[in-house]
């Protein structure tokens, strides 16, 4: 769920660590008598060293080491529970019980149903010992009983409450990290907003500029370049407005808006497009119509016009009956080459992306 929610479930199992420590050395350690208590006692010690090899390192305790501490802690609670003689049971004396319960949790946080059957069978070992015991009475087994099971609801609350805090820390997280991104998406759709703006500003002032040397006759309609010029600015506005689609191909999109714009203006137009669609930058898609656009305006009947995918390169190529005045030459990442086929014109723009 994140590193939020590793960090918060770290910080429980170094919690438990520190509580299960205190309360062997603090609580337990004064009642330890006899060698089977004492061995008991250092392999519960030893179990704590152990996990805290990774606890302490913010990593969940791994699975073999934990099914292996586990049998060693149950193993630990039967000797230490056969030690205190039958008529302390459950007593002072029996400093074991309801300890291990947290060496189990301790080793198993992180799986909660290995650590809820770890926990039932401490509950049976205990309840074997009373049974195995001197004859008691069905008082005596019901006490017992109802003091571990509350001993180990306890446990069980902590280790539910430790896996809410862990859920609830990743949700936090995803929820904050869906934020930044949907912040992240405004102040980028803004900024595209704007560069939008610009361009368009930008073509309009081209345009505005060209429609007043028609108005005022500065500029003859009949003249061919003024004609490839209204021609040319058409096409880059046309694909302008394409560019701010929202389309699965984005770059055929925009091819296809100078084609349909040329055959408005008479032009036999063929496209041929191969390959899979793939993600090309704004910025690129500019750089390979850019050229395209020009050729289209020079043809004066037939275009052939093509876009090639194949891999980690994308070419958009024409060819038309019609010599450009002005080539446009590509920059940046985009290659582009010019070459006169008789009457005719070939044009190629040309783009490798990057290696992922």
């Amino acid at each position: 769920m994140g590193e939020t929610a590793d960090r918060v479930l770290g910080g429980c199992r170094i919690a438990l660590l520190i509580v299960t420590a205190v309360i062997q050395v603090g609580l337990s350690l004064p009642k330890v008598t006899g060698t089977a208590s004492w061995s008991a006692f250092t392999a519960l010690g030893a179990i704590l060293v152990v996990a805290s090899w990774w606890v302490l390192r913010g990593r969940p305790v791994p699975w073999p080491v934990g099914v292996a501490g586990a049998v060693v802690v149950l193993t630990a609670s039967a000797v230490a529970s056969w030690a205190v003689p039958t008529g302390e049971l459950f007593g002072d004396r029996h400093w074991v019980f309801g300890l291990v319960g947290w060496h189990l949790l301790v080793l198993l946080l992180d799986r909660p149903v290995a650590a809820a059957v770890a926990l039932g069978a401490q509950l049976a070992v205990d309840i074997v010992r009373l049974v195995t015991s001197a004859p008691a009475d069905r008082a005596e087994i019901s006490g017992v009983m109802i003091g571990g099971l509350s001993v180990i609801t306890f446990q069980l609350a902590t280790l539910a409450l430790a896996r809410v805090v862990y859920r609830r820390a990743g949700e936090a997280a995803e929820a904050s990290i869906e934020r930044d991104r949907l912040v992240h998406r405004k102040a980028l759709a803004e900024q595209q907003e704007a560069d939008q703006r610009i361009r368009f500003a930008g073509q309009l002032g081209a345009t505005v500029a060209l429609l007043a040397g028609l108005a005022d006759r500065t500029l003859d309609p009949r003249d061919e370049t003024v004609r490839q010029r209204c021609a040319l600015a058409a096409t880059q506005l046309r694909r302008l407005f394409a560019e701010n689609d929202d389309v699965p191909d984005p770059l055929v999109h925009e091819v296809s808006a100078c084609v349909d714009l040329a055959e408005r203006r008479g032009l036999t137009v063929s496209l041929a497009v191969s390959g899979e669609a793939a993600p090309v930058p704004t910025a690129v898609r500019r750089e390979l119509t850019g050229p395209l656009m020009t050729a289209l305006v020079a043809a004066r009947s037939q275009a052939r016009v093509s876009v090639l995918r194949t891999g980690d390169e994308i070419r958009v190529a024409a060819i038309t009956d019609g010599e450009p005045a002005v080539r446009v030459n590509g920059s940046g990442p985009v290659d582009v080459e010019w070459h006169a086929l008789g009457q005719r014109s070939w044009m190629e723009a040309k783009w490798r992306s990057e290696p992922n």
